[in-house]
């Protein structure tokens, strides 16, 4: 793949898909800015692993819900190295429960992570980027904000509006030839699914047409490529790496 600008962002990096995402983007010659919010520990080591692979990484402590707290991560970033040319945003969380008993704070708190943060960092990238002419940015949607689920409203609602929000940037962003893209995962293998019976996994892995769950290499590589030059007549697309679960 080919890339043209020097250094991205990831939000949530310190682990989960948000680690591979950050290692993978690394290993393709990025500088990789891992933010994290409560794990100082697990960025720290994931930024030796990437050096101790050849790359190039660095540490970036901020909670993407605190807006000045973000777009100072931003400044800081800028003030480095002189640009900001990836931006993906990874951030989440999960409240679930049943709608009738959800509380509004419960709902407005994965809003506010999910779905408020992208767009703050979506409007203070593309202030940056469009000094340059140049960047792009991806969305770390969901399955289920394209079919909904019993037991997360919620969330289903935030990624939902993640994909919106994602076609609206890129409309916004196109004349400056920024892009904007989003990544809609489905069952992927992480500490979550690890935690799964034999028996539920079994289920769920006979719905999907492929057969397995995904691995987040599978959601990094797909990031990869929206954020590259091979991808820079594609933008406004919620790519869908779900095994054909839902097409």
């Amino acid at each position: 793949m080919r890339f043209s600008g020097k250094n991205v962002l990831v939000t949530g990096a310190a682990s989960g898909i948000g680690r591979q995402i950050a290692i993978t983007l690394a290993s393709k010659g990025l500088k990789v800015w891992i933010n994290y919010r409560s794990r100082p520990s697990e960025a720290d080591a994931l930024k030796e692993e990437i050096e101790a692979s050849g790359g190039v990484a660095a540490v970036i402590g901020f909670d993407v819900i605190d807006e000045k707290a973000f777009i100072d991560g931003i400044k800081t970033i800028v003030d480095s190295d002189g640009e900001l040319s990836y931006l993906v945003n990874n951030a989440g969380i999960t409240r679930d429960k049943l709608a009738i008993r959800m509380s509004v704070e419960d709902f407005n708190d994965v809003l506010h992570v999910n779905l408020t943060s992208a767009f703050v960092g979506c409007r203070e990238a593309m202030k940056v980027m469009m000094k340059k002419r140049f960047g792009s940015v991806v969305n770390i949607a969901s399955i289920v904000g394209e079919t909904g689920n019993a037991g997360q409203v919620n969330y289903s609602s935030s990624k939902g509006g993640l994909i919106a929000l994602t076609k609206s940037f890129a409309q916004e962003g196109s004349a400056r030839g920024l892009r904007f893209n989003a990544v809609t995962p489905g069952f992927i293998e992480t500490e979550m699914t690890d935690k799964l019976s034999d028996d539920v996994k079994k289920s769920y892995t006979d719905s999907i047409p492929l057969k397995r769950f995904g691995t987040p290499t599978d959601i990094a590589e797909g990031v990869a490529f929206l954020l590259s030059d091979n991808a820079s007549y594609v933008t406004g697309i919620a790519l869908k790496i779900n095994g054909g679960l839902y097409m």
